[in-house]
């Protein structure tokens, strides 16, 4: 068992690189009032932990795109898709593949930044192609939007500065483009 600090459990140890423990899910509902707490219902009755969540409309006003990211050593995933058929505005789901995705990640933190490393900061911050959103005496206000691995490096390479803050708004994905297609649409369009 690891050891608590100020209330906040160690960080999850590194995972080896190319080993996929999550399914992403991309599942396209109706836009109406309390979808979203029926999503989350049908998680917390089953017992399935979500790794992160994101919702926002889409291109359609009458739909929004709910990005669950699920682990795949504790969830059985035919179950939950089975489960989410269910809901009546679900329209559709689909599991999105790392390999054949975009995905994306935010995150925003304040870090301290005293005039002695405030340099290193910044540099780290310009070499990931993040962002300053604000600066003060002692601490910079950052974002950095990015895959969600390079998000777990840099939120790991900013430690020892002094997070003072932190938040992520989880992994949101989209199915990749075929080249191949991407060129015939826009040559049909011109």
């Amino acid at each position: 068992m690891s050891a608590i600090t100020d209330g906040v459990p160690p960080a999850a140890p590194p995972r080896p690189a190319g080993v996929v423990r999550h399914h992403v899910l991309s599942v396209l509902v109706e836009n109406r009032t309390g979808v979203l707490a029926r999503v989350a219902a049908l998680f917390a009755r089953r017992g399935y932990n979500i790794d992160s969540l994101a919702v926002a409309p889409t291109e359609d006003e009458r739909f929004s795109r709910i990005t669950i990211v699920v682990d795949v050593q504790t969830t059985p995933l035919d179950q939950i898709t089975k489960q989410l058929d269910k809901l009546i505005h679900v329209v559709r789901i689909t599991e999105l593949d790392p390999a054949d995705s975009v995905e994306r990640e935010l995150l925003l933190a304040t870090v301290g930044a005293p005039p002695a490393t405030r340099g290193q900061v910044i540099e780290l911050v310009q070499v990931f192609g993040g962002r300053i959103l604000s600066v003060g005496h002692d601490q910079l206000t950052i974002s950095l939007d990015e895959h969600p691995d390079k998000i777990d490096g840099f939120e790991e390479l900013l430690r020892p500065y002094g997070i003072v803050e932190l938040q992520r708004t989880g992994r949101v994905a989209l199915a990749r483009l075929d080249p191949s297609v991407t060129r015939l649409r826009a040559s049909r369009a011109s």
